[in-house]
């Protein structure tokens, strides 16, 4: 919802120091009754709320500038200079805001006492009020006809005339024959001011709000953004590698843990291939380890597989056949050096089909139950 807040010229309008415990304001909501009273009133009905501000034409001059001669479009300081001889005060003094070129390529300008509105902006912010626009009530009216509208208590003549005015009755009677146009006559509802004009002509009017006076949009602070989510990349990786660091050590621990009691449970088993595979067979058949099945998977183990630099996979005992091993090995001729391994050993075993996987060579062992 939009909130306006619009300075009356009865409070305003003068050249010395503005009262403000004194000046009246006229404020609204979109929708919503115009109430009369005070600044600090509307700072309190507004609430910290981003607030449009209208300024009585007596405060500002408005100028067309000639024809430009580029569609460039020039920076204020060369339209400053274009209109120079037209102003009374010395460019230093003045804030000058621009507006779009019409279809001449010509440039409305808006100018206002630098310093003075400096100071109108400071103390409508100590009232505690949110300033996001300035515009001027003249330069608000529709712009598709010339037209004058009377509100508090004076004409305000602008539109597609090429001027916008502030003029007591009398005055605009005694120039309305030379304006070189017809004014056509708007009613303004005394409970909405100009509110129905705002909702028709919204972002027409030039807003004062240029230059050194211009709001800045707040900026994300990239750089400290990035440098946060870096330290916090950083951080969750250390606590990963730290987390994974520990994981790694307490498996290690546990399954040097694990070695000592199972060597403590059966001393005969020297060489550990297959812990788990090993302490299952064990426990299933509830044999002694120096003798039965385990004794020749042991000296299977210590004779043959020992000996060699092949790597067992899994191991299995079959009723029918024996101990059957999946075996790897580097290549084909570590096959055969395992093969000429069990023959010295005096062990039955036999050798499967080999087959290639990958880099390696896999083939199935199989020692025959002397039983």
């Amino acid at each position: 919802m939009n909130s306006w807040l619009y300075l009356t010229a009865e409070g305003f309008a003068g050249s010395g120091e503005t009262d403000f415990d004194h000046a009246p304001v006229y404020f609204w909501q979109d929708d919503t009754a115009v109430c009369r009273g005070l600044p600090g009133a509307a700072a309190e009905a507004f609430k910290l709320n981003a607030v449009n501000l209208i300024l009585p034409m007596e405060m500002c001059s408005w100028l067309l500038t000639e024809p430009w001669p580029n569609k460039r479009r020039p920076g204020v300081q060369a339209l400053a200079f274009a209109v120079e001889d037209q102003l009374a005060d010395d460019l230093e003094d003045l804030h000058i805001a621009v507006g779009p070129a019409d279809a001449q390529q010509r440039y409305p300008l808006l100018i206002i006492d630098r310093q003075r509105f400096k100071s109108l902006l400071a103390q409508l912010q100590a009232c505690g009020l949110n300033i996001v626009s300035v515009q001027v009530d003249a330069d608000l009216l529709p712009t598709d006809r010339p037209c004058r509208a009377w509100w508090d208590g004076r004409w305000i003549v602008g539109g597609a005339l090429e001027a916008r005015l502030a003029l007591s009755a009398p005055a605009l009677e005694a120039l309305e024959g030379g304006l070189g146009a017809t004014l056509t006559e708007l009613a303004l509802d005394t409970d909405t001011g100009l509110d129905s004009l705002l909702n028709r002509q919204p972002g027409n009017a030039i807003n004062l709000l240029q230059g050194e006076f211009q709001r800045m949009t707040p900026v994300w602070p990239w750089r400290s953004v990035s440098a946060v989510v870096l330290l916090m990349g950083i951080l969750a990786l250390g606590f990963t590698h730290v987390r994974s660091s520990f994981l790694e050590g307490e498996a290690a621990r546990l399954y040097a843990l694990s070695e000592q009691r199972f060597h403590a449970l059966y001393p005969g088993q020297t060489r550990i291939v297959d812990l788990s595979a090993q302490l299952k067979a064990l426990q299933q058949r509830g044999a002694d380890p120096q003798s039965g099945h385990m004794a020749r998977l042991v000296q299977l183990t210590e004779r043959v597989i020992g000996a060699s630099s092949v790597e067992v996979q899994r191991m299995e005992w079959r009723a029918d056949t024996g101990w059957a091993l999946s075996i790897t090995a580097g290549s084909f001729a570590e096959l055969e050096q395992l093969r000429a391994q069990g023959v010295q050993s005096g062990l039955p075993i036999t050798l499967g089909n080999a087959r290639q996987q990958g880099n390696r060579v896999q083939v199935i062992l199989t020692l025959e139950d002397a039983a």
